[in-house]
Parts: C-alpha cells; sequence; structure tokens
C-alpha cells in the first residue's frame, strides 16, 4: 500500500487526510490532535488504518480520529466511523475484540482526609471483591439460562436479580441493554468461556480504581454528576472478557468468506465486512449485542462489590460510604443512531473502536438531570496520572458522531514497557507517591507503566480544544486494582 500523505493542519486541533490520498478512499480522514500527537501517531500504521477504513462501502462524511489513537485490529484504536444502512458495512474489527470494554464511574461523599487511615483496609477489600488476571474466573455462579437472559436483557436481567437499582439503569448507556442480543447467533466455545467470568475484571489495560476528585472545572456539571471535590470516586474499567474475545474471533473468520460472496475488496484483511441488511451481519450484531450486555452486567456485578466494599471498609463512621452511579459508558461497540449529516437527519451504523460516546445537552437518551450539561465522558489515563471527567457537548453533534476519546492512548507496545520497566519498582515509586497497587502480577504492572502511555492532560486538550467535550473534573489515582 502506499505511504499516507502526512495529514494537512485544518485548524489548530484538527488535522485531514483527504480522499486522494487513496483512490479507493470515499471520505477523508479526519484527526484531533495536537502536533506532537501527530508526529508521534505516524510512527505506527494508525493513519494507514484509519485510510483504509475510509476505503468502506458506505462510509459516511469522515472517518474521526481521536488524539488517543494508537494502531489496532483493522481499525485503528481511538477511530469512529459512520456506516449507511442502505449500502455500509459492519466490521468486527471496527468494534475490536473487547466488545463494549468500557468505563464505569461511581461517586462518594468520603472526602480523602476521613479515608487517610483506612485505605490500605479498602485496597484489600476493592482487590477481594474484583477477581482480575488472565482467565479469572467469577465468584458469580451462572446457569446457562442466566446467560441467555444477560445476553437478551443486560441490566435489566440484574435489577430483576436484586443486583441493580432503577437508578443504576438510567445512568448507564442505552439503560445497559443493547435490543436485540442473543445467545443464538454465538457459539458454544464463545458460551463455555461467557459462563465463568461475569463479574471480573480481566488483565491488560483493565483496572479498578479510587480517585480522588483534585480539580473542578464546571461547577454545574459537576454538580448533576454527583462529584465534590476533595471526595473519592470509583472507576471500574473492563469489558465482555472471553466472552466478547471469542464472538470477535468466530467473525473475522467466518466474515473471511463474505467478503468474497459480497464481492466486497479491502485494503486489509483485519477489515472484513458484511453489509448491513445480510444474514451475516445480523448475526454479527445480535452476537455483538450479545457480548455488549454481557459486559454491562459484568460492571455492574463489579460495581456491586465495590459497593460492599466500601461499607465494609466505613461501617460505623460517621461517613456515608454509599457509592452512587455517576455513568457508564461503551467504548467498542457498533450502534444504530440517528445524526444528522449536511443538514440532513440519517439513521447510521457508528463503530466506535476506543472512542466513547459524547452526546450533548438536550439528548433525549440521557437521563433528566444529565441534559442541561450534556452526557458524562470518563476518560482514564494510567495508573500514575490523571483522569478526566468531561461533558459532551453539542459541537460533538456536528463533527464526530456523538464522540470523543476513550483515554490517554499507548504510546509504548506491552513487550517494549515490559523490556524497559519493572514492575516491583514502579510498585514503590507510585506509593511513594500516595499511590497503593494491588496486582497480581508484577509483569502486567510493568505493561501499564505511566511512561507507556500519552500525556492524558495533552488528549484532553485537543478534545476540549475542537470542542466536542468540556471540562468537569480531574482526578488523580489513589487505589489501583489490576490483573
Amino acid at each position: 500500500m502506499t505511504e499516507p500523505s502526512l495529514p494537512r493542519r485544518v485548524s489548530e486541533f484538527v488535522w485531514e487526510i483527504p480522499p486522494g490520498s487513496l483512490p479507493e478512499m470515499q471520505v477523508p480522514v479526519r484527526i484531533i490532535g495536537t502536533e506532537k500527537i501527530i508526529k508521534h501517531a505516524l510512527g505506527d500504521i494508525s493513519f494507514k488504518q484509519a485510510m483504509n477504513v475510509a476505503c468502506l462501502p458506505g462510509v459516511e462524511e469522515a472517518v474521526l480520529v481521536m488524539p488517543d489513537v494508537h494502531q489496532g485490529y483493522g481499525f485503528p484504536i481511538g477511530a469512529v466511523a459512520a456506516m449507511r444502512l442502505d449500502d455500509g458495512v459492519i466490521s468486527p474489527g471496527g468494534i475490536g475484540y473487547d466488545i463494549n470494554c468500557g468505563v464505569r464511574m461511581l461517586s462518594s461523599q468520603i472526602p480523602l482526609e476521613a479515608a487517610q487511615g483506612k485505605l490500605e483496609k479498602l485496597a484489600f477489600l476493592l482487590d477481594a471483591a474484583s477477581p482480575s488476571g488472565v482467565g479469572a474466573t467469577s465468584n458469580f455462579r451462572l446457569k446457562r439460562e442466566d446467560l441467555g437472559q444477560i445476553c437478551a436483557d443486560g441490566v435489566y436481567w440484574a435489577r430483576k436479580e436484586g443486583l441493580a437499582s432503577e437508578n443504576d439503569l438510567r445512568r448507564i448507556e442505552e439503560r445497559g441493554k443493547l435490543t436485540g442480543g442473543s445467545l443464538g447467533a454465538v457459539s458454544q466455545r464463545a458460551i463455555e468461556r461467557g459462563m465463568h467470568q461475569v463479574g471480573t475484571l480481566g488483565s491488560g489495560n483493565h483496572f479498578l480504581e479510587v480517585d480522588l476528585v483534585d480539580e473542578i472545572f464546571d461547577t454545574q456539571a459537576a454538580a448533576a454528576y454527583g462529584l465534590i471535590q476533595g471526595c473519592l470516586v470509583v472507576q471500574i474499567h473492563c469489558g465482555s472478557r472471553g466472552f466478547g474475545h471469542q464472538i470477535c474471533t468466530d467473525y473475522v473468520q467466518d466474515f473471511q468468506s463474505a467478503v468474497r460472496k459480497f464481492g466486497i475488496q479491502v485494503m486489509d484483511r483485519e477489515l472484513v465486512c458484511a453489509p448491513l441488511g445480510s444474514k451475516e451481519a445480523d448475526s454479527y450484531l445480535e452476537a455483538m449485542r450479545a457480548a455488549a450486555n454481557y459486559a454491562f452486567v459484568n460492571r455492574q456485578i463489579l460495581a456491586n462489590g465495590c459497593r460492599q466494599a466500601f461499607e465494609q471498609c466505613f461501617a460505623g463512621d460517621p461517613v456515608h460510604s454509599y457509592l452512587q452511579q455517576v455513568y457508564d459508558v461503551a467504548h467498542n461497540v457498533g450502534k444504530m443512531e440517528a445524526h444528522t449529516v449536511k443538514g440532513i437527519k440519517k439513521k447510521l451504523c457508528i463503530h466506535r473502536k476506543g472512542a466513547t460516546r459524547a452526546f450533548g445537552p438536550g439528548h433525549p437518551d440521557l437521563p433528566e438531570e444529565y441534559r442541561a450539561v450534556g452526557q458524562p465522558v470518563l476518560i482514564p489515563g494510567s495508573m500514575g496520572t490523571a483522569s478526566w471527567v468531561l461533558a459532551g457537548t453539542l459541537k460533538s453533534m456536528e463533527v464526530s458522531f456523538g464522540s470523543a476519546c476513550h483515554g490517554a492512548g499507548r504510546m509504548k507496545s506491552r513487550s517494549q514497557a515490559k523490556r524497559e520497566v519493572r514492575g516491583d519498582e514502579l510498585v514503590r515509586d507510585l506509593a511513594k507517591k500516595g499511590i497503593i497497587v494491588r496486582a497480581g502480577s508484577m509483569s502486567g504492572v510493568a505493561e501499564e507503566a505511566p511512561d507507556a502511555y500519552k500525556d492524558v492532560d495533552e488528549v484532553i486538550e485537543a478534545v476540549c480544544g475542537v470542542g466536542i467535550a468540556l471540562k468537569v473534573a480531574r482526578l488523580r489515582p489513589v487505589i489501583v486494582v489490576k490483573g
């Protein structure tokens, strides 16, 4: 494949690769970032991958690339692509192997000062409540019938089982359920992997983190979200575990024949896809929605474990230990959404891979208490750096299909990070900064070293500079639980 043209600068934080850069490109690639971020991304194949996505049938308006971009499978991580329903496609590579990997945030009214003497105990309790690591199995036992209901009903199943409140449901993207999920489109191997992993963190970049609300930038939005400066919040970052991974694996294999059947030319075999409306696409969407619902329930069960840990840790204390749901966002998912393109309202299939929904004020899909300020956008950093809470804007609906970035984005591969960092030394260094780390392996800690990630503050500057989200609060880590 030809080398991509260098992106040309359109504005301070927007860059573009025009369609003529490859003859097959249907639309431009539009990149949000700083000059430093753009230069770094040119070191891998992220932009080549985005250009390949822009060659897919039925792609609408532009392929959006977020400042946390890095190389992925088929699509770059940190990409948004909208497909027309009449001539577009669905691509498993545009959603990823960890279907509905996402972030849930819970807020507290506990000041850090009130918790200082109990942080070690809290870290122990949270670690015990959050099975983590490669192949981790749950303390929560499912029957096959339960798994089927989880895949169809998402967090509605958890509410029926007494594991979720109405307030939890309201503060989850899509109320914790993508309609149309079913085990009917899922392989037996995926079912076997899913039976024992709901309620587990997993490994890699997944984590459970207690943070301090360090600084508030928008008092109205922070008050609506329940964020109090100086108090603790919890972030949970995980997805659909081996269940979603197996579903993606199965359909990437199946779609190798689908592109031949439908005569679709892809620039990269990792972009295999099927036409929307075809039997193949419908089957994948059914399975993908099942995995997305599984992931919502996974985070719900972990959130319950966090609540129990907080209540046990602070039992008898005068502080109010209940954790209130802020929001739960998916950042690896495909959904049918209505968007206005060039003044025309269209229903499109939005692929978000390593990108977070960021709907602006007034959107009917938001809970009523958030409609005045916009959707919470949860942006974790790394275990040693800040995380952010942003608010979606009306501009995001105009320029990025209601989307923003999902994190800091890797700068170094996991293998490079492990070569350069000793996990035990990193844990000691973080402890000196007041950050308690609980991890199943030191190699896993090394993989996720802060230096392996971009500067999250610079990523946020680009996202907020272009106007697709607004700063609400900056967080700093206090406890990190990892696989």
